[in-house]
């Protein structure tokens, strides 16, 4: 049974239908949202002896809403990190959900007369550099599906190929229809709606032409599938869970720790790679993997510790040591 209220459900209309933002987007708002009205029905002592996930929220009302406080706010931030043991991350995502429905009731449905969030900080996140494969390893991620006995494996070498090669993520490959390919470029649905045009390279382009006489043809009953251009053991377009199965036993063939690379890691490479070796702009890799602020595509910008190590030892003070600043006079004079 739904665990909602009408402002919960205008928003979720609103953040879906106008906003246009992904169905995974829209679950975890819902979600946080869930949990933060459940939390505030206990914290004000409104659900006395019932078991925090039984706790309904279906007779929360607009003058409840017009209750909340900024200082309730930072007690469920608190408790998050506490009680649920969230990190900054995952406590920015629930304070953006907050921020995003209070603004909704504020200046969309015009319903509160202040938005109590407007000035909720969010933790400060550590900017961690993302992991990604070297070339080496993303050759023997390849070698491996070239040289499997697996009956699916030129459709598996292609998705891998086209993951480190054109940077996408899973969702953009898992709808992929034949009739987005065009020559060397594909058509794909990024986040929030948003169309762009991948260029394919030569190996793309060749992986795709020799997988698709390998392609099973989808059940006839499937309509959404007959177009699709990777097919599932089931005869069915690909599912994301698939493709997340498939990336992962190829990487442990190659020996690489799948407790640390996943399927999102095979963008990062492909990003990383790019940048490092394709001589791209920031603003051209932000195009390429269709980010929508170019603030997130400055995460691929990172240089690996061997260029790093590299640059420092082509200083060319580097050739210079103590001795040989060393004034010659005063040493003629010493001796």
């Amino acid at each position: 049974m739904k665990n909602s209220f009408y402002w919960l459900d205008e928003f979720i209309s609103y953040f879906s239908g106008i906003k246009e933002r992904s169905d995974g987007t829209i679950q975890e708002y819902e979600y946080d949202l869930e949990l933060f009205f459940r939390f505030l029905k206990q914290y004000r002592g409104l659900a006395k002896g019932q078991d925090f996930n039984e706790i309904s929220i279906e007779d929360i009302d607009l003058e409840f809403l017009k209750s909340i406080q900024l200082s309730e706010m930072y007690r469920f931030i608190s408790w998050l990190g506490q009680e649920r043991d969230n990190g900054p991350a995952a406590r920015s995502r629930r304070i953006s959900a907050l921020r995003s429905f209070f603004n909704f009731l504020h200046t969309k449905a015009k319903v509160i007369d202040s938005n109590p969030a407007a000035e909720l900080e969010s933790p400060k996140l550590k900017k961690t550099l993302p992991k990604y494969l070297s070339v080496d390893e993303s050759i023997s991620v390849l070698s491996e599906a070239v040289n499997s006995d697996d009956p699916f494996a030129q459709r598996d070498y292609c998705i891998l190929t086209l993951f480190l090669n054109c940077g996408m993520r899973l969702t953009e490959l898992c709808n992929i229809d034949i009739s987005d390919i065009k020559e060397d470029t594909l058509t794909v649905i990024g986040k929030g709606g948003k169309e762009r045009t991948i260029y394919l390279n030569q190996i793309c382009v060749q992986a795709i032409n020799d997988y698709l006489p390998h392609r099973i043809k989808p059940k006839l009953s499937d309509k959404e599938s007959q177009d699709a251009l990777f097919i599932s053991r089931n005869r069915r377009r690909i599912s994301q869970r698939a493709v997340q199965n498939m990336v992962k036993k190829y990487l442990e063939k190659a020996g690489i720790d799948t407790r640390k690379y996943s399927v999102h890691k095979l963008r990062h490479t492909a990003a990383t790679l790019m940048y490092q070796y394709g001589q791209v702009d920031i603003r051209s890799l932000q195009q390429i993997l269709g980010h929508s602020s170019v603030s997130t595509t400055e995460i691929y910008t990172h240089i690996n510790e061997d260029m790093l190590h590299e640059a420092v030892e082509k200083n060319p003070l580097n050739t210079y040591r103590k001795s040989d600043f060393i004034d010659s006079k005063e040493t003629e004079e010493k001796e």
